[in-house]
């Protein structure tokens, strides 16, 4: 048993069960000692963004870490923008990264890199293991990081040589052992309790921040006890990673994302308690707007930490309100009725898409200008999960759903693209086809970065005709009904609410990836 055998059987022992990879010459060792593993499902990528991409998306509806294989300080370079996003949503993630071996590092070959400086950045944990002999002790240490809260990226780097010696000490394969989150912190618990209490007296606008670590059913229905005994409204940052949503479950909203809409939503609020997460600060800076959303003067009040255990905070404050035994509003199921015939709006595609979703589906929403509807008409859908951008890096949405159909087989994964999104990870769609997944992607096409258009007034800056052309995707126009064909992906174009009502029907009716292009 060499180094790569022991690393791929420590995976396992461990409880990873996918790994995402793209390997290259430095990671043949593992590619052969997956051969005698059939535990570890392994998912070629034809770039290392949809690695990582499904990797995080994977973490996410999984809630648990998947590896990854990535060649090199360019293959990880390759895919550091969704190693960004995954970070930003406490995805855990246990990358494998191929290094040249140890003796020939020396001699500065082609592609030879500071791996470690590169992946520090975008991981919690970076490690190289040297030895054979000390390779399953660094993955099992890698795995422990990767389920450390709040989630986290873990970077453990294989030189060849330790992939293919074998170790001089036939070791056991050792275990993950994961560090327990920070306690409760009790004197926190009574601060918020005093303060929701009087808040309510007072009539003063309350609201709890969750993070993603507490938006599973569960965890929201402890904090929907909490919501009814003192009228404290539960929250979402615009940007939060997973949280699950629709009919029979807790209620949160989401902060908006424009800085002057955010701004006049949290205007309501005079408390805020952290659960996990951070106050709301503005995605960019903008001349004379404010970086933080919340009024001045608001009371803010940290109920847990990122590294604490956010659920047990939620049970105590719960019970220190003696709220553990109400029973939390739930909204019931009610569908849009979206329109049949006559032009496409983004609003009449919502209606469509929140109409039609399955029970337990998985959302993932990169709609951009085309979205917002999204999230208020789901709130009465069939239940699901919702999982939105992160960390702004864009082209994540098809590499997650990726992992996210992977993670839930059983689930109907539907994607919401923008055009200019979409063209950065597209690769995306050779995996779904080969690995046959069950994800519906709806291209929004307007042949523009609308989003950047936007921002152009947001920032001040003048706009005119080289500029313009900056922004737009026309001239040629994509033709995502042939990109995605020649991947294996069956599309088709949708210029009608009667074309796209039959397009996704059909979708959803059939095994396997489909792709809609949607004329807006």
């Amino acid at each position: 048993m060499n180094g790569a055998n022991r690393l791929v059987n420590t995976l396992v022992k461990n409880g990873v069960e996918v790994c995402f990879a793209n390997p290259g010459t430095s990671e043949m060792h593992f590619v052969s000692a997956v051969e005698d593993v059939p535990e570890l499902r392994c998912v070629l990528a034809m770039f290392e963004g949809v690695v990582t991409g499904a990797a995080d998306g994977y973490a996410r509806v999984a809630r648990k870490p998947a590896a990854t294989l990535l060649h090199l300080g360019p293959g990880l370079a390759n895919g550091m923008s969704n190693l960004h996003n995954a970070l930003r949503a406490d995805s855990p993630i246990v990358n494998i990264i191929g290094d040249h071996a140890t003796y020939h590092r020396q001699y500065d070959a082609p592609l030879t890199s500071d791996i470690e400086g590169a992946a520090r950045p975008f991981s919690d944990w970076v490690r190289t293991s040297p030895t054979a002999d000390s390779i399953a002790t660094d993955t099992a240490a890698a795995i422990a990081a990767s389920q450390t809260m709040p989630g986290q990226i873990a970077s453990l780097i294989l030189p060849a040589d330790t992939a293919w010696t074998e170790p001089q000490v036939d070791a056991p394969l050792p275990d993950a052992v994961v560090p327990r989150p920070q306690p409760v912190d009790q004197s926190k618990v009574k601060a918020v309790a005093e303060i929701l209490t009087r808040a309510k007296e007072r009539g003063e606008g309350a609201g709890l921040i969750l993070s993603r670590n507490v938006t599973d059913p569960e965890s929201l229905e402890i904090a929907g006890r909490i919501a009814k005994a003192t009228g404290a409204r539960l929250l979402l940052l615009n940007m939060t990673g997973v949280a699950s949503h629709g009919a029979g479950r807790v209620a949160v909203e989401r902060i908006p994302y424009a800085v002057n809409d955010a701004v006049e939503f949290l205007a309501d609020f005079q408390n805020l308690v952290l659960v996990g997460t951070k106050v709301p600060v503005s995605f960019f800076a903008y001349p004379d707007k404010p970086s933080e959303q919340f009024a001045q003067g608001t009371l803010i009040q940290e109920l847990a930490t990122s590294v604490s255990d956010q659920r047990g905070a939620l049970e105590a404050l719960a019970a220190e309100l003696g709220a553990t035994d109400l029973e939390p509003d739930l909204p019931e199921l009610k569908l849009p009725e979206p329109p049949t015939t006559g032009a496409i709006t983004p609003r009449s595609v919502a209606e469509l898409v929140v109409n039609r979703m399955p029970e337990n589906s998985v959302l993932i929403d990169e709609s951009i200008t085309s979205g917002g509807w999204y999230w208020p008409l789901a709130a009465t859908a069939r239940p699901h999960e919702y999982l939105s951008g992160t960390g702004g890096s864009i082209g994540y949405a098809m590499p997650v759903a990726v992992g996210a159909a992977i993670a839930a087989p059983e689930s109907q994964v539907i994607t919401l693209e923008s055009d200019g999104s979409g063209m950065y990870q597209l690769q995306a769609l050779w995996t779904q086809a080969r690995e046959n997944l069950n994800i519906v992607t709806l291209i929004f096409s307007n042949n523009k970065y609308q989003i950047l258009r936007n921002e152009m007034a947001n920032v001040g800056a003048t706009f005119g005709e080289r500029s313009e052309r900056l922004l737009d995707l026309s001239d040629p126009n994509l033709d995502w009904v042939k990109l995605a064909g020649g991947m294996g992906v069956h599309a088709e174009r949708a210029t009608t609410m009667e074309e796209l009502t039959a397009a996704l029907d059909t979708a959803l009716a059939t095994d396997g990836p489909a792709l809609i292009e949607v004329d807006l």
